[in-house]
């Protein structure tokens, strides 16, 4: 492999989606890293516990002759593979460690012993999140953006992603941003989500240009947070309004929270513990907002629910979704964005379907 020099180009390391081996530990990883980053640690959790003591107790060159004990012989043969692998499957990446000191040099070194020069990312883990923290800042306090609304059920993200610059919110929190919008795989932690976010809004800037397109969202989604200095850019936004028929809504609201959330739970956890799962999930989320239904009306769905519920399972009939479906939107989800949009404080630009939003956007893509 040819030598290739350390970086500090950490715009191209993100507007390009180059490979990074993040080789901190995975309690680290864990807590937030990048959206091509993999873990393939030098230390795992318990070997970093015992260093760290010994650095705190001993010193830097105790620490570090700890560290050798910990990691050799087959361990570190392991570990350097693992290096070896990544090195191999991506030979335009690079590593880094928590400050590309210690950690990402050793790793370096050994990885150069075994025949491969593999270059890190100078600064590691806090420049590139500082970079990125900043950037976002920078792109919020500069950027124009577009709200695309609507109320529950018009299927706004499927329109947001025939605009001409979106930044998906709910696809990097993974979650649909309401009671009902928990995925089958888990939520990004929040460092996670903000780097994805950031990482998104540069892409939007630098290789696409124009009026970024945003959802609208409430300040959390799902439990990742919106940065407030967003939150408060997206208020004062001119809006595109999209507007569908009740049955449409419905079609979409069971597409999105019947259809395929059943799928995704007996993919993942097979046909009978994927059902209950399933159940479970539509059950809790009304759960959740039972305190804001109101008792008589939380009874009321819940029944319905349950009926819809028990025809699915007897013959697979999804029709009888369609009744609590209908009677959420018009009693809770539609009076709660009609609200909503009265407060908000930016121009509406166009209402519509989904094909006027579109042939608007297509026409004012540079404005």
């Amino acid at each position: 492999m040819a030598s290739r020099p350390d970086t500090d180009d950490y715009l191209n390391l993100f507007l390009s989606d180059v490979p990074l081996m993040d080789v901190r530990a995975p309690v680290e990883f864990a807590k937030g890293s990048f959206p091509t980053a993999e873990n393939a640690p030098l230390m795992n959790d318990e070997e970093r516990h015992q260093v760290g003591i010994c650095y705190k107790e001993k010193g830097q060159d105790e620490a570090i002759k700890l560290g050798h004990q910990l990691v050799c012989g087959d361990i570190k043969a392991e570990r350097i593979e693992a290096w070896k692998r990544f090195a191999a499957n991506h030979p335009n990446g690079y590593l880094f460690c928590f400050r590309g000191g210690l950690r990402s040099r050793l790793t370096q070194q050994w990885i150069k012993e075994s025949g491969i020069d593999y270059p890190l990312v100078k600064g590691g883990y806090k420049a590139l999140r500082r970079f990125l923290i900043d950037s976002l800042e920078a792109q919020i306090e500069s950027g124009q953006f577009r709200i695309l609304s609507g109320r529950t059920g018009t299927g706004k993200t499927r329109v947001l992603m025939d605009l001409p610059n979106p930044v998906d919110l709910e696809g990097l929190a993974n979650h649909r941003g309401s009671s009902f919008g928990r995925q089958v795989t888990p939520q990004p932690s929040q460092i996670d989500f903000e780097n994805r976010l950031a990482v998104a809004m540069l892409k939007a800037r630098h290789q696409v240009g124009g009026p970024v397109y945003l959802e609208d969202e409430s300040r959390l989604v799902g439990r990742c947070a919106l940065p407030e200095s967003l939150r408060a850019r997206m208020a004062q936004a001119p809006l595109l309004i999209l507007e569908q028929p009740m049955p449409e809504r419905i079609r979409i609201i069971r597409a999105d929270y019947v259809e395929d959330m059943i799928a995704s739970y007996c993919q993942r956890d097979g046909e009978e513990a994927g059902w209950l799962n399933f159940r479970d999930y539509l059950l809790s989320a009304l759960e959740r907002i039972r305190k804001r239904l109101g008792g008589d009306r939380y009874q009321k769905l819940r029944h319905l629910m349950l009926q819809a519920l028990d025809q699915q399972e007897a013959n697979g009939n999804l029709e009888g979704h369609h009744s609590w479906i209908e009677s959420l939107l018009t009693d809770y989800y539609d009076p709660m964005y009609d609200y909503q949009l009265t407060r908000k404080q930016g121009e509406i630009l166009v209402r519509g379907n989904p094909d006027t939003l579109r042939t608007w956007a297509g026409s004012h893509s540079d404005t």
